[in-house]
C-alpha cells in the first residue's frame, strides 16, 4: 500500500504563488524567526473546525501565537498517567518552555464537536458510546458541562454548552500544578473566547459574572 501520494496540484500552485510574493518579500523575517527560534506571547486553544481562523480574527504574525487545535478546543484535566497526551504536551510546552503569558481558549458557534457531546449526553448518538470512537472519548471531556445546561429549554441547550466548553477547559487548565504556580505568580493569564462565526463576534468569559460579554 502506498503511504502517501503527492500534493494535489492546486495546493502546489498556491505554495508557488505564497513563495514568489508573501515569502519573497519578508525573507528577512523568515529568517530571523528560523535563527532566533520562536518567542510567541500567547497560546490560542482553539476548533480544528477549518471555519475557525484565529491569526485572521486577531491579525497576527508568524511567530506571535502558539497555537493548538483540537476538537471543541477542549482542555482535559491533568492527568499523568504516563500515557500520551497531545493537548496537556501543548500546554505544558507552552507554559514551562515558551513562557507564553497567555493562555486564551476559543470556541466558536454552530461546534460539531459540542454538538455530538449533547447527541452523546441525550442518548441521540450510540456510536459515539463505543468504548473504539476517539471522538466520543476525547467529549466525555465536556460531561459535566452537560450537567450544567441539561434542564434549559431543548433550543438553548446546544449554545450553551458550547461555553460550557471554554469554562470547563479553563477550568481545567488550573488542575495543571505548573499552570496554577503561573497564573498565581502573575505570569500567566487565562482567557476564555466564544467566536460568533456567521456574525464575525468574539464574546469573552467574565469570571465575575459567570457568564460572556462582547468584546
Amino acid at each position: 500500500m502506498q503511504l502517501a501520494k503527492p500534493l494535489p496540484s492546486y495546493l502546489v500552485q498556491r505554495y508557488a504563488g505564497w513563495k514568489a510574493t508573501t515569502y519573497k518579500n519578508n525573507e528577512a523575517w523568515y529568517h530571523r524567526l528560523a535563527d532566533e527560534g520562536q518567542h510567541p506571547r500567547a497560546m490560542i486553544i482553539s476548533c480544528c473546525d477549518s471555519r475557525v481562523h484565529v491569526t485572521a480574527i486577531f491579525g497576527a504574525d508568524q511567530g506571535e501565537f502558539f497555537i493548538h487545535r483540537n476538537i471543541a478546543s477542549l482542555v482535559p484535566p491533568y492527568k499523568p498517567d504516563g500515557a500520551q497526551h497531545g493537548t496537556s504536551a501543548a500546554v505544558e510546552y507552552a507554559v514551562t518552555a515558551l513562557k507564553v503569558a497567555h493562555v486564551i481558549v476559543m470556541g466558536h458557534s454552530s461546534c460539531g464537536g459540542v454538538q455530538g457531546c449533547l447527541d452523546m449526553c441525550t442518548g441521540n448518538a450510540p456510536a459515539l458510546e463505543e468504548k473504539s470512537s476517539f471522538v466520543g472519548r476525547w467529549m466525555d471531556i465536556l460531561r459535566p458541562g452537560y450537567d450544567r445546561v441539561k434542564d434549559l429549554p431543548g433550543e438553548d441547550q446546544g449554545g450553551a454548552l458550547e461555553k460550557q466548553a471554554v469554562i470547563v477547559s479553563l477550568e481545567n487548565l488550573m488542575t495543571f500544578p505548573f499552570v496554577t504556580e503561573a497564573v498565581e505568580s502573575g505570569r500567566l493569564s487565562l482567557h476564555g473566547l466564544w467566536h460568533d462565526i456567521g456574525e464575525g463576534a468574539i464574546e469573552q468569559y467574565l469570571p465575575e459574572t459567570g457568564g460572556f460579554a462582547a468584546v
